[in-house]
């Protein structure tokens, strides 16, 4: 279990520190709590002091009755508990998209395309070497501008519940390397020794090339795209929960 301190420094000023990584033998609420209670002693702090805690939301940390947060509320009513505001954020993103069917048949063909793509090093070489050559070719026809920083090697990664930015950089990605993407699955569909593999390739390249599937990595680029911005605004350090609420309604009026 990972430990992070938040405190006001004499200064008055809000910091944050990693204070240790503890092994703990399960997950239950009271071994959790034991082994806060253990670095709290080793490290001469006072349970008595804590003002907030805070976790993701699994139900052993902030359940109602047996959860972590409980526990310690009932040594110190202070210690007020706060969910994760970017986690809790990515959570309402990920439940909303399951309950339209549309969109979470594109979050599953994507996850599809990920694995297929990237099944073996030589798919991977292939899709690499595909993408360079348009790269390349776009600069030299001068449809794309060459600098530092620029037309950076891009990968497809499997996108996490958990972290819903990588949705956003996923479909970024899966735009970008589409026409190579087309290419590799078309290599599959062709070349494949393995019938099942072919079997798999050919209803998803019928996919990706129609326009309800062009239409919904647009929308989801768009809107994943202003909640991505919140996202990365509710991780900074110096954010505070009055700009933080503001945010929140601003990308609400831009959704």
């Amino acid at each position: 279990m990972a430990v992070v301190l938040c405190y006001v420094d004499k200064k008055g000023i809000v910091t944050e520190r990693f204070l240790s990584i503890i092994h703990v033998a399960n997950t239950s609420t009271l071994s959790l709590n034991a082994a806060i209670k253990f670095l709290f002693c080793k490290y001469a702090l006072s349970l008595s002091r804590l003002r907030g805690q805070g976790y993701d939301r699994a139900s052993n940390m902030q359940g109602e009755f047996n959860g972590l947060k409980t526990l310690i509320l009932k040594e110190n009513k202070s210690a007020f508990y706060v969910h994760y505001f970017a986690h809790q954020l990515q959570l309402t993103l990920v439940a909303i998209a399951n309950k339209h069917t549309n969109i979470a048949e594109f979050f599953s063909l994507v996850s599809k395309i990920v694995t297929i793509v990237g099944a073996s090093c030589k798919r991977q070489e292939f899709l690499r070497n595909a993408q360079l050559a348009k790269i390349t070719e776009a600069l030299n026809m001068g449809e794309l501008e060459s600098g530092q920083g620029l037309n950076q090697e891009t990968s497809l990664k499997r996108a996490s519940d958990t972290r819903w930015g990588s949705h956003y950089r996923t479909i970024l990605n899966l735009i970008l390397m589409f026409s190579s993407i087309v290419d590799v699955l078309e290599m599959i569909e062709k070349d494949s020794l393995l019938s099942e593999e072919r079997v798999k390739a050919q209803p998803i390249l019928r996919s990706i090339l129609s326009f309800e599937f062009s239409f919904t990595v647009h929308l989801m680029k768009n809107i994943l795209g202003i909640t991505n911005e919140l996202s990365i605004a509710l991780q900074k350090k110096n954010q505070d929960i009055v700009n933080a609420m503001t945010l929140v309604k601003v990308s609400k009026q831009q959704l």
